[in-house]
């Protein structure tokens, strides 16, 4: 058995069922420049190892601004894995019903705002309502998930809804349900996970769309690039310029936080 050569082969299926969303991806891309052509951003959260999506989003190389990644480390901080801060208490935390609305109660956000909810399961609470709570400010929300795992899983008990039924837009990694896509004879469970790879071809696909868009409206975007392709000098001008419109956008989402419209 060729394990390695399996799970390459069946991540191509993956490619495949991305390439099939062309045309849903492109309307994401839209969605999305519009609310950075406005001068806002596009909000992305993820819980768990979710962030990863939300990092491979911004701020990376070959990323630039218009993004706003909500990343709770108590959440999604997994390093020490048990004791204080440990995986036990984050996916505790994912799924208490109230943790969402305190944190977007940060923020001021606007119909013209738009929001990337990334969850393979699409069942855990905080995402759900992080979408919920986006949908009732009228912004649009884009969901990634996993659907022939969402399909099979099930809501969680006393809310009976699932992070699709909140989005406007969804998404698929083309992962099998479970996630693991390996199955070795003698061990009892799948592994190697596919979602990461789906996810993050959606990601930078949506990602080139919307740096397409912003520059054929006259806006091209500042992207971090390394040196070694732009020289050291013009690396340094994007990093500062970048993260100065990054700061200058997302200063406008604090603006006005807790006052009346």
């Amino acid at each position: 058995m060729n394990v390695i050569q399996e799970y390459l082969n069946l991540s191509r299926k993956i490619v495949d069922r991305v390439a099939a969303q062309e045309q849903t991806i492109k309307e994401t891309a839209t969605l999305f420049t519009k609310s950075i052509l406005a001068g806002r951003m596009v909000h992305v959260f993820g819980s768990g190892h979710s962030r990863i999506m939300v990092e491979e989003m911004w701020p990376r190389y070959g990323s630039f601004p218009g993004f706003n990644p909500i990343v709770e480390l108590s959440l999604t901080f997994h390093n020490l894995v048990v004791g204080a801060n440990g995986q036990r208490q984050a996916m505790f935390l994912e799924n208490v019903s109230g943790l969402a609305e305190r944190i977007l109660r940060n923020f001021d956000i606007e119909a013209i705002d738009s929001a990337l909810i990334i969850s393979s399961s699409g069942i855990n609470i905080v995402p759900i309502e992080m979408a919920e709570l986006f949908r009732k400010k009228k912004v649009k929300v884009v969901s990634i998930l996993t659907t022939k795992h969402s399909e099979k899983s099930e809501s969680k008990p006393r809310y009976g809804k699932k992070l699709g039924d909140f989005s406007d837009i969804i998404l698929d990694t083309g992962a099998p349900m479970g996630d693991s896509m390996i199955t070795i004879s003698g061990l009892e469970s799948p592994v190697a996970p596919g979602s990461t790879v789906g996810g993050a071809l959606l990601i930078n696909s949506i990602k080139a769309e919307v740096a397409r868009l912003l520059t054929e409206a006259g806006q091209p975007p500042k992207v971090l690039t390394a040196a070694n392709v732009v020289g050291k000098e013009k690396a340094v001008a994007l990093f500062e310029s970048a993260y100065d419109e990054h700061s200058h956008r997302l200063a406008k989402l604090y603006q006005h936080v807790g006052k009346s419209k």
